[in-house]
């Protein structure tokens, strides 16, 4: 079992990305080493590879890829987390990353600024995590698959609590 440094649980580094695929994936391709603002550095980093990714797929495949991606994620939170021995470690960003593709998924077509907007939306409910996303956060706290589920479901409440913003925006507007 790849561990942490026993002394300091809960730090990732380069080598316990790279010493588990699960850390990998977990840790966003390197995005969760951030040491500022992790979880907004693995959304940039899903935005970066949704725009490099669409010329190339068509939308039934971007959400064939989001739902492989879940279940994937699930396991792979699962693992880091359990061997960072943090429930739910700042440093696993694969839960913005999926959370933030599908809400990409959902507003496109949009431009630069819609996407902006939707990526500030998910952050703010991501980061502040209000009313519904609080209570997501707080429901599946634990280890194992538990745990990995509750590091994934928080964000994915996020997500539908920006898409329902850009939903009202665009009825609205």
């Amino acid at each position: 079992m790849a561990v942490a440094d026993p002394s300091r649980p809960g730090r990732a580094s380069a080598r316990f990305m790279f010493s588990h695929p699960a850390h990998l994936l977990a840790l966003g391709f390197g995005s969760g080493l951030s040491p500022v603002a992790p979880g907004t550095a693995g959304t940039l980093g899903a935005w970066l590879v949704y725009r490099l990714i669409t010329p190339w797929l068509a939308p039934a495949q971007i959400g064939l890829a989001i739902a492989v991606s879940l279940p994937l994620g699930w396991w792979a939170c699962s693992v880091t987390a359990r061997h960072l021995q943090v429930q739910d470690p700042g440093s696993i960003v694969w839960d913005e990353v999926v959370a933030f593709w599908l809400v990409l998924w959902l507003v496109m077509p949009t431009g630069f600024w819609g996407q902006l907007l939707a990526f500030a939306l998910f952050r703010f409910f991501d980061a502040v995590k209000p009313g519904p996303v609080g209570w997501a956060d707080r429901a599946f706290k634990g280890w194992g698959a538990r745990g990995g589920f509750g590091i994934l479901f928080d964000d994915l409440v996020a997500a539908f609590c920006a898409l329902l913003v850009v939903a009202a925006w665009r009825f609205l507007f």
